[in-house]
C-alpha cells in the first residue's frame, strides 16, 4: 500500500527480476542466432523457421526495450492527460475508442500493399537484402516514426502532419510540407486503388467478399454504438462470424448464377472503389471506417497467423538464394541496383511515410489514453513488419524459376518456351510443363507474366497452406487457397484506402482553412462534403488513368509509390526531429535524425536515378524518349502505337513529379535544420504548438496509481 491508501502498482512484467532478465537474455541470444544464420547462410536452401524466429525476437526486444525507453525518456507519456478524442468528442471524427479497436483500425489502415507486394518484388535480389532491411528498418525507423508522430499529433489536438509542419517549422517548411504531403498522398491512394482493381478484376469471389464487408461493418458499428454500447466482445464475435460467412459465401457466388453481378472489368470496379472512398470519408468514423478496419484486421491477422502456423508446422525451405546476380541492376522484374532500390521497393514493411498520415490523421482522433501510444504506434508497425516477413517467405519458398516466370514481364523474357529458355539460362531452371501444372492447380489459365507481385505471393501462400494442412484441406484445395490469398491481399489494401481518403480530407481542410477558417473545421459538414469530393476526384483521376493503361498502370506508378512513400517518411521525421530540438531534447534527436539521414540519402539517390538514368528500364525520361523514337521509326505494332503517346506522357509526368518531390523534401529538411540552428542560438522560432494539459475524465482508462493528487 502507498501512503495515500491506494494499492501499490504492480511491478512491470511481474515475476522475479532475475527470471525476467534471464528470459530476455534468452530471447536476445535466440534472435541473434537466427539473424546470424540468415545473414551468413550460403547453402542450397535455408529453413523458413529461422525467418520467423528472427522476426519475433527482434520485434519483442524492440517493443520491450526501445519503445519503452522512448516512451519514458523522450515522449514522457502522461495517462492522466485528456486526448483530443476526449476533449473534442463530436461523435463523427473525434470519438474516444477502445484501445483494441483503435489498434485494429490503425493496423488495418497502415497495412496496404507495401508489406505484401514490396518484399515479393524485392526477392529479385535474393532473400537477404529485403529481410535485413525489413527487420532493421522497422525496429529503428518505421516503428519509431509511427509512435512519435502519433504522440506529437495527440499532443497537438490531432493535427495532421502538414499542419504540424506549418505550426512548428514556419511558413516555408510548413507550406512545402503541406503541399508535398497532400500531393504524395494522392499518388499513394491512387496506387492503392489500382492494386485493388487489378486484384479483383474478373474475380467474383474476391469482389463479393469485399463488398460484403461494408454492410457488415455498418451493422457492427450500429451494434456497438447504438444497440449494445460498449459490448466490444459481442460485436466482435458477430462481425467475425459474418466476415467468415462472407468468405465462404464468396466461393458460392463464384460458382452460382450471381457470378455475373460481381464479374467486372477494371473501370466499373474503379468507380466502385471511388464511390466507397467518398462514403468512407463523409460517414461518421464509428459507422463504417473504424468497425470495417477493425473487422478486416481479424481477417488479416487470422491469415497471417495461419500462415505463420503453417510455416512452423511445415518448416519449408527457402529456395531463393541469399543474393542473386540481379543485384547489379539487370533484373527482369524491375531495373535498378541493390542500392538504393531495395530500400524503395520494400517500403511499408520497414518504414512508410503513409503511416505518418494515419498517425496524424484518424488514429489520434480515436485514441482514448496516451499510454496506449506504444501499443498502437510501435506495436502496429512491428506487426505489419511481421506481415512483410511472411510475404518474403511466401515468395522465396517458390522455386526461383517459377518465381521469375510469374513475375517477369513478357516484354522482357518473352512467353512460353522463350521465357522458359531465358530464365533457365540464368541458372533458375523451369519448364513449360511445370508452369502448366501449377496454373491448373491454382485454377488459372496461365501463370506466365502475372506481374505485380500479388499472383506469385498468392501461389506461395497457397503452396504453403496446401502442403501444411494435408490432402483434404491442403493439396485438394489449392485453387481455393490461391483465390483466398488474392482476396486477402485486396482486403489488406482497401482498408488503407478508406483511412487514407479520410486523412486526405483532413489535410485538404487544413490547407483550405488558411484561406477560409470555416473550411478548416473538420466537423463542419459542407467542408466535409466539399473536401471529400475534391480528394476522391484527385486520386480517382490517377486511378482512372492507371486502369485504362494497357500495361496495367502499376508498372509506371509503383516506382513513384515507393519513392513518394519514403520521401513522405523523411518529411515526417524532419518534423519530429525539429520538435525534439525545440523541446530541449537535442541529445535525443538522433532517434529520429538517424533514420531521417538514411531516408534522405536513399530517396534522393533513387529519385535522381529515375530522372537522369539513360537506361530506359530505369529512367523515366529515357523510357519516354526510347518509346518516342520507336514510335517515330514505325517499330511499334498498331496496338502499342495507339497507346504510346499516353505512355510517353505518363513517363515524363512521373519524372517531373519526382523532381518536385525531391525539391519538397529538401526544402523541409533544410528548413528544419534552419529552425533548429536558430533555436540552439537563442533566436526566435515558431513556438511549440502543444495544447495545454487537461485532466482526463475517462476514469475507465486509468489505473488508480496514475491518478493525480
Amino acid at each position: 500500500m502507498t501512503d495515500t491508501g491506494k494499492p501499490a502498482p504492480p511491478s512491470p512484467g511481474g515475476g522475479s527480476p532475475v527470471l525476467r532478465s534471464a528470459v530476455w537474455i534468452a530471447v536476445a541470444i535466440l534472435g541473434a542466432t537466427a539473424v546470424g544464420g540468415i545473414a551468413l547462410h550460403r547453402g542450397e536452401s535455408i529453413n523458413a523457421i529461422w525467418f520467423v524466429t528472427a522476426a519475433v525476437c527482434v520485434y519483442l526486444l524492440g517493443f520491450r526495450f526501445y519503445a519503452s525507453w522512448i516512451a519514458a525518456r523522450i515522449l514522457c507519456l502522461d495517462p492522466t492527460r485528456a486526448t483530443p478524442a476526449e476533449r473534442l468528442n463530436n461523435g463523427r471524427d473525434f470519438v474516444p475508442t477502445h484501445r483494441w479497436i483503435v489498434f485494429g483500425h490503425h493496423f488495418a489502415a497502415i497495412s496496404g500493399p507495401g508489406p505484401l507486394i514490396g518484399p515479393t518484388l524485392a526477392a529479385q535480389f535474393g532473400y537477404l537484402p529485403g529481410t535485413l532491411w525489413i527487420l532493421v528498418g522497422a525496429v529503428l525507423g518505421g516503428c519509431v516514426q509511427d509512435m512519435v508522430i502519433l504522440f506529437l499529433s495527440t499532443r497537438r489536438g490531432g493535427r495532421s502532419l502538414g499542419q504540424m509542419a506549418r505550426d512548428e517549422l514556419g511558413a516555408i517548411g510548413g507550406a512545402a510540407a503541406l503541399l508535398g504531403t497532400f500531393m504524395i498522398m494522392i499518388i499513394l491512394i491512387a496506387v492503392l486503388g489500382l492494386v485493388v482493381v487489378n486484384a479483383t478484376r474478373h474475380s467474383p469471389w474476391a469482389t463479393s467478399t469485399i463488398a460484403a464487408t461494408i454492410p457488415i461493418a455498418v451493422l457492427v458499428g450500429l451494434y456497438m454504438r447504438v444497440l449494445r454500447p460498449g459490448r466490444v466482445l459481442e460485436g466482435t464475435v458477430i462481425g467475425v462470424a459474418l466476415l467468415l460467412l462472407a468468405v465462404v459465401g464468396g466461393g458460392w457466388v463464384d460458382g452460382s448464377a450471381l457470378r455475373g453481378l460481381f464479374d467486372h472489368e477494371g473501370l466499373p470496379l474503379a468507380w466502385a472503389v471511388i464511390t466507397y472512398g467518398f462514403l468512407a470519408a463523409i460517414l461518421p468514423v464509428w459507422m463504417l471506417l473504424a468497425p470495417r478496419d477493425y473487422l478486416s484486421t481479424f481477417m488479416k491477422l487470422g491469415t497471417i497467423l495461419l500462415l505463420a502456423v503453417a510455416i512452423v508446422v511445415l518448416r519449408p525451405q527457402v529456395h531463393m538464394p541469399a543474393l542473386t546476380p540481379f543485384i547489379d541492376g539487370s533484373g527482369p522484374i524491375f531495373g535498378g541496383t541493390l542500392f538504393p532500390f531495395v530500400f524503395i521497393t520494400v517500403a511499408c514493411g520497414a518504414i512508410s511515410g503513409f503511416h505518418s498520415l494515419i498517425s496524424s490523421g484518424t488514429t489520434p482522433k480515436l485514441l482514448a489514453n496516451e499510454r496506449d501510444i506504444p501499443l498502437i504506434g510501435y506495436g502496429s508497425m512491428a506487426l505489419e513488419s511481421f506481415v512483410a516477413i511472411m510475404a518474403m517467405i511466401a515468395a522465396t519458398v517458390l522455386e526461383p524459376g517459377v518465381y521469375f516466370a510469374i513475375n517477369s514481364p513478357a516484354g522482357v523474357v518473352g512467353t512460353g518456351a522463350d521465357a522458359v529458355a531465358l530464365i533457365s539460362s540464368w541458372g533458375f531452371p523451369v519448364t513449360e510443363a511445370r508452369m502448366g501444372d501449377l496454373a491448373r492447380e491454382m485454377g488459372e489459365a496461365t501463370l506466365f507474366a502475372r506481374t505485380g507481385g500479388a499472383p506469385s505471393l498468392a501461389v506461395g501462400m497457397a503452396s504453403i497452406f496446401g502442403t501444411a494442412f494435408g490432402t483434404t484441406f491442403g493439396r485438394g484445395m489449392l485453387a481455393m487457397w490461391y483465390h483466398f490469398a488474392i482476396m486477402f491481399e485486396a482486403v489488406f489494401i482497401l482498408t488503407t484506402l478508406d483511412a487514407g481518403t479520410r486523412v486526405g480530407r483532413f489535410m485538404l481542410q487544413d490547407l483550405l482553412g488558411n484561406l477560409w477558417p470555416r473550411m478548416g473545421q473538420t466537423s463542419w459538414y459542407p467542408s466535409v462534403l466539399l473536401t471529400s469530393a475534391a480528394v476522391v476526384s484527385a486520386w480517382g483521376y490517377f486511378l482512372y488513368i492507371g486502369v485504362i493503361d494497357p500495361n496495367g498502370g502499376v508498372n509506371i506508378l509503383w516506382p513513384m509509390f515507393g519513392i513518394a512513400n519514403q520521401m513522405l517518411a523523411a518529411i515526417a521525421l524532419s518534423v519530429a526531429t525539429g520538435i525534439l530540438v525545440k523541446s530541449g531534447k537535442l541529445r535525443f534527436a538522433w532517434v529520429t535524425g538517424l533514420p531521417l539521414a538514411w531516408l534522405v540519402t536513399i530517396t534522393t539517390t533513387a529519385a535522381l536515378e529515375k530522372i537522369l538514368s539513360a537506361n530506359p528500364r530505369i529512367g523515366f525520361f529515357a523510357a519516354a524518349n526510347s518509346l518516342q523514337d520507336k514510335l517515330a521509326a514505325g517499330l511499334l505494332s498498331p496496338e502499342k502505337a495507339a497507346v504510346a503517346p499516353q505512355l510517353i506522357f505518363n513517363q515524363r509526368f512521373d519524372a517531373w513529379l519526382t523532381l518536385f518531390f525531391v525539391i519538397v523534401v529538401w526544402t523541409v529538411v533544410l528548413d528544419m535544420l534552419r529552425i533548429s540552428a536558430r533555436h540552439l542560438k537563442g533566436k526566435p522560432v515558431p513556438p511549440l504548438a502543444e495544447t495545454a494539459h487537461q485532466p482526463t475524465r475517462l476514469e475507465s482508462h486509468l489505473d488508480d496509481s496514475w491518478v493525480r493528487d
